[in-house]
């Protein structure tokens, strides 16, 4: 009876630490006033069935980006590493001498990474088919994606940063230029990339000597673009040197035109018809198609620098059959969860990439994902996809200096009120921990020392 009556204590004393965060981690929330009831945190041993820690793990919570894990995870096991995107070009006329009498269509199939580079190349591909004058008109078929309208500035009202580019079945270079600011003795340079044309770039900046904070540099003015000018108006600080950024700053199939015309052009083809949005006809023939790089490659982007329209068109992508939409995705990953044995009746997905006020996972689940995709044949895949703790991705420049980096793969996810990481820390005992800490708080942006503190703690179990 004795020896029942001492277990039973251990046993309590046991649920009990597994209740409570480390002192350290509870120190930083302290500091910034975070309370608990506005965190969920769970971390357990993979393989073991019990958590050594359980903080609010069956809140359903917005996760911010480390929604991304659902949607990777569930790519890797329905498509397979291997999976390609197709865009395919066709012929709507007679092509002869290089001319083709009719029009060019590509038809796009939601590629998440078609960068301008690969665009060139395969530009060039059909020059080297022998197109070279188009006396039609270019039309781009974008119907393969259903999709209601998105208005780029309803997430934070700043349409234009990249972060907010809405998915396309033709999305070529994420819709964005990369502006680079290059500021001399009396003014500022402007180049952008990739070439665009019919655009002009209408560079009113004056440069500053006002003293600024150069974490804030890109707020001292405007960029107003219109179809034919992009005007860019204000200050730039002359102490904060160079500084590069990209924008989205046209609609795509504008932005799709611009590009396919500077570039046809560098390759000496001519365009003498007008761009407009269409399908594929009965009479036009397949000319050449482009693949994408595979699906194990394509998650690295997507999760260690938290791609969001990758991740839009991946998860549109596990949808589709003959046309994609939002409503046939999220159909079929609360199958597949289901099949995992990964029932989440709290889970909420709008887009896949936690780019959302209206996503809702709880931590308890992540974990239960995180363990799953642990057990999974094609796990190495996803860890590699990962941030490298103090090294690479959005955890680059966190506990560089720590026993704990490079020891752990974790995703990040920030929004504003939200700052959430899940992933894998493997321990000085050599044992793989699973770490899921989320926080929804007005003062979440400070609760990365939190998080650190906790992830430094379990790396010394």
């Amino acid at each position: 009876m004795k020896f029942l009556y001492t277990a039973l204590l251990l046993l309590c004393a046991t649920q009990l630490q597994a209740a409570h965060l480390p002192h350290s981690a509870l120190t930083e929330l302290k500091k910034i006033g975070i309370p608990q009831d506005a965190i969920g945190v769970e971390v357990r041993e993979v393989g073991k069935s019990r958590a050594l820690i359980e903080i609010n793990s069956q809140r359903a919570m917005n996760p911010a980006s480390t929604m991304k894990l659902v949607t990777t995870y569930a790519a890797l096991d329905l498509l397979g590493p291997a999976y390609t995107w197709k865009t395919e070009a066709y012929l709507d006329g007679t092509l002869k001498d290089g001319v083709l009498n009719g029009n060019l269509i590509i038809k796009g199939y939601g590629d998440p990474k078609f960068t301008v580079e690969q665009f060139w190349l395969w530009l060039n591909e059909l020059r080297s088919r022998g197109l070279r004058e188009i006396r039609g008109d270019l039309i781009f078929d974008r119907s393969y994606y259903d999709l209601p309208s998105l208005n780029p500035a309803e997430f934070d009202n700043d349409p234009a940063r990249a972060y907010n580019v809405g998915p396309d079945a033709l999305l070529i270079n994420f819709n964005t230029l990369r502006f680079r600011y290059m500021p001399d003795a009396n003014s500022v340079r402007i180049v952008s990339e990739p070439p665009i044309d019919g655009i002009k770039i209408d560079n009113q900046l004056k440069l500053t000597s006002r003293k600024m904070n150069c974490d804030d540099w890109d707020e001292q003015f405007q960029i107003i673009p219109s179809s034919s000018t992009i005007l860019l108006q204000g200050e730039y600080p002359s102490d904060c040197g160079e500084k590069e950024q990209n924008l989205s700053v046209m609609p795509h199939a504008r932005y799709d035109e611009a590009v396919f015309r500077a570039l046809w052009r560098e390759l000496g083809g001519t365009l003498k018809g007008k761009q407009r949005d269409g399908t594929v006809g009965s009479t036009a023939v397949l000319f050449s198609t482009h693949r994408s790089e595979p699906l194990s490659g394509l998650i690295r982007d997507i999760n260690k620098f938290s791609n969001n329209v990758m991740a839009r068109q991946l998860f549109l992508t596990l949808g589709a059959t003959e046309q994609a939409s939002i409503t046939r995705s999220t159909q079929v990953v609360r199958s597949w969860l289901q099949q995992q044995k990964l029932d989440m009746p709290e889970l909420v997905l709008e887009n896949g990439a936690g780019l959302s006020r209206k996503e809702r996972i709880t931590p308890s689940n992540m974990a239960r994902l995180l363990q799953s995709a642990y057990e999974h044949p094609l796990s190495a895949e996803l860890q590699a996809s990962l941030p490298i703790l103090g090294v690479d991705g959005s955890v680059k420049k966190r506990l560089k200096k720590s026993p704990a980096a490079s020891h752990a793969h974790l995703k990040t996810g920030t929004l504003s009120g939200v700052k959430t990481i899940a992933g894998y820390v493997r321990s000085q005992s050599g044992k793989e921990w699973i770490v899921v800490f989320f926080i929804n708080h007005a003062n979440a942006q400070q609760g990365q020392d939190a998080q650190d503190a906790l992830i430094e703690w379990v790396q010394q179990q």
